[in-house]
């Protein structure tokens, strides 16, 4: 009945540990703070794990007017010429499988894929849960906007992957003339799909990590500017190497969209910097040497020694103070 008691004790002083009214501050010890991640890891592989299982159901389900994640999928392989595909029949499009259980693993791995995109607020939330105790009001604030931007970014780099994909497969379909036939395997059509979705979307974050090195004062606008060629040949570097097709079509697509949002970056930090020059004209801090101190007053607060409202008529102490 002791251990028990002492048991509940302990669960007790942990949500009160978690508790942002009792522990405003989210001071924990490193055995807490192990504990601690384990248990939003736990929360999050969970919410991976149930969208993974509602993704495997989804692969092969309609739900109304949404497509199954199969035909989602599978459209773009659908869209290259029946006279092109292995089968030569109209309204018949099916991949290859090679080995047993290929269709299974491919089923699931998609359905993993697209449950953690699905579940994604879920998971993030318990990163954010860990990680914001340790932070101030103005850097959480900083972080869910980057969340935000960077969850609307990832999607908008996966949709314009997807809505490339017909046109890059049917310029690779059609070097080989005649003398081709595509047979594509169910392993690695998938597979081309998925790294192509997730290479498109991580590119994407690049300008907001511009913005938010700049809005720290790591990145000065000046110093972007006099980067921009070279960061744009460093984007189309990027592009060849990134993309895993070999044509030309999906590499000059991103690279293009990256440097638009590279460029769009760089205004963003134009603007900024030119508010924060600005602010330091209207107090006076431009005009002060490097060596120089800037113009905060030093002085301390005296002690109001008169009794006073807060204290209940008590006076305070220098004693007291310190």
């Amino acid at each position: 009945m002791a251990d028990s008691a002492s048991g509940e004790e302990r669960r007790g002083t942990k949500r009160r540990k978690r508790s942002r009214r009792a522990n405003p501050d989210g001071t924990m010890t490193l055995i807490e703070h192990i504990y601690e991640f384990r248990r939003r890891l736990g929360f999050a592989l969970l919410a991976i794990l149930a969208g993974g299982i509602i993704g495997f159901l989804w692969f092969q389900t309609r739900v109304g007017p949404i497509p199954s994640l199969g035909d989602i999928m599978t459209g773009p392989y659908c869209g290259i010429p029946p006279e092109r595909r292995l089968g030569g029949q109209p309204g018949h499009c099916q991949l290859l499988q090679t080995v047993p259980f290929e269709a299974f693993m491919i089923q699931l791995k998609v359905g993993l894929a697209a449950g953690a995109v699905l579940f994604a607020p879920l998971w993030l939330y318990q990163i954010w849960a860990f990680i914001a105790p340790g932070l101030y009001s103005k850097e959480r604030k900083y972080a869910l906007t980057f969340v935000f931007f960077a969850s609307i970014l990832f999607a908008a780099g996966a949709i314009l992957a997807y809505l490339l994909i017909p046109h890059a497969l049917e310029l690779l379909m059609n070097f080989g003339g005649d003398q081709f036939i595509t047979a594509l395997t169910g392993d690695k059509y998938i597979s081309f799909i998925l790294s192509l979705l997730l290479i498109f979307g991580v590119s994407f974050e690049l300008p907001l990590f511009v913005v938010m090195l700049n809005r720290v004062g790591v990145l000065k606008y000046q110093t972007l500017k006099k980067w921009r060629r070279g960061l744009i040949m460093v984007v189309f570097v990027f592009a060849a190497f990134a993309t895993p097709g070999s044509d030309p079509f999906s590499m000059l697509a991103l690279a293009g969209a990256l440097v638009v949002l590279l460029e769009l970056s760089i205004q963003i930090a134009r603007f900024h910097d030119r508010k924060l020059d600005k602010e330091r004209g209207t107090e006076g801090w431009d005009k002060l040497a490097d060596d120089e101190a800037a113009p905060f007053d030093y002085t301390p607060s005296t002690i109001d020694e008169e009794p006073s409202a807060a204290t209940n008529g008590k006076r305070t102490s220098t004693d007291d103070v310190t």
